[in-house]
């Protein structure tokens, strides 16, 4: 029973506007303080806990190429393309009935291409700890991060704390999940992070193909019907048109709504892995190096009598006199200036964009 790691990899990144595109979205790019882009730290970190050929990328099929240029290592047929983006729960409908052909009960591990984890040892002791888990258990297994603030801008997981298993490898305690909490407002992330029973949800999964299928059946039949067409249709001449027709009949569901938080039999390993899912400039902000003011800067500029902004200007010369508290983000296809701790609504402009048929701009 072999491991498989699949790196979802086909966002649009729409509230890193304009630095990430619709052609070139933030897990392509270089956004942390270090040279490499989201996606090859991700793979970067997974290299202690599967083999090359068992890491799989899901990604949108227009940025297939983006990926083999990106990770040259990774076998072309391990690099799948959907023909339009529909959300976790298609993606892993996907990944899952692919790796099925391989071992029916192949352990998989599902990991977003764009976030940041700096305690990579912690990491990769709790995805074993799961994996092998799920070897024993038909059981899914999803890493619950340790909050350290009250963060209005994750989902959280609420675990039961004297239901789990200790795990034989590096003796990490595996909890029984109690519920699933959408975004709060703040006070009420302020009640989660004082009750200490709820940890973020960080979007990483663990599970057995034949588990997550089997859920699919019955909390998803709809989808997993259309994934039993792609399974008759692989390695045949059919594959491509009927994957193409399959992704435009499916509705968009995420996998947290779709199966998670209906299955009885999900579990939570808590984690304290420095975890951030870069899902804003805030975060980014919260993340990159400061200077004695406070301001991250990136790109050539002037800068006086300013404070706490985050500046990034890869392109162009950018002037700051006297102000507190931005995101500007200058680039060849816009120029973004907004307050801090409002960053969640650029994916206002990307929508506006849309609507008004500028898509040189997106």
């Amino acid at each position: 029973m072999k491991s498989y790691a699949i790196v979802m990899a086909g966002g649009v990144g729409a509230r890193f506007w304009p630095y990430g595109t619709s052609k070139l979205p933030k897990q392509f790019l270089p956004i942390t303080d270090s040279a490499e882009t989201m996606l090859q730290l991700t793979i970067k970190r997974l290299k202690d806990i599967f083999p090359i050929e068992q890491v799989f990328i899901i990604t949108n099929k227009q940025y297939i190429d983006l990926v083999k240029k990106q990770l040259p290592r990774i076998p072309k047929e391990n690099i799948i393309g959907e023909p339009v983006g529909r959300n976790t729960a298609p993606c892993i409908g996907l990944a899952s009935t692919i790796l099925k052909q391989y071992d029916e009960k192949a352990k998989m591990f599902v990991v977003p291409a764009d976030h940041l984890i700096e305690n990579v040892e912690e990491f990769t002791k709790a995805v074993k700890a799961g994996l092998k888990f799920v070897e024993e258990k038909d059981a899914i297994v999803t890493l619950g991060i340790v909050p350290n603030h009250p963060e209005t801008g994750y989902g959280y997981i609420q675990f039961i704390e004297d239901a789990y298993f200790k795990s034989d490898i590096n003796n990490i305690n595996i909890y029984r999940v109690k519920t699933f909490a959408e975004k709060p407002t703040l006070e009420t992330a302020k009640v989660f992070l004082e009750s200490g029973d709820f940890l973020w949800n960080s979007g990483m999964f663990i599970f057995r193909a034949d588990t997550i299928l089997k859920q699919m059946s019955e909390q998803l039949p709809d989808l997993y019907h259309q994934m039993l067409k792609i399974e008759q249709a692989l390695h045949t001449q059919k594959y491509r048109n009927v994957l193409e027709q399959v992704f435009a009949e499916i509705k968009s569901i995420s996998i947290d709504y779709g199966v998670m938080e209906k299955a009885a039999n999900v579990y939570v390993i808590k984690a304290d892995l420095k975890w951030s899912d870069l899902g804003s400039w805030d975060e980014v902000a919260r993340l990159k190096t400061r200077d004695k003011n406070n301001n991250t800067i990136m790109g050539d500029n002037y800068i006086k009598d300013s404070h706490n902004n985050l500046i990034m200007s890869p392109k162009g010369f950018v002037g700051v006199i006297g102000a507190d508290d931005l995101i500007i983000i200058n680039t060849k296809d816009g120029l973004l200036v907004c307050k801090k701790e409002r960053s969640q609504e650029v994916k206002e402009i990307v929508d506006y964009l849309k609507r008004k048929g500028l898509s040189d701009y997106i």
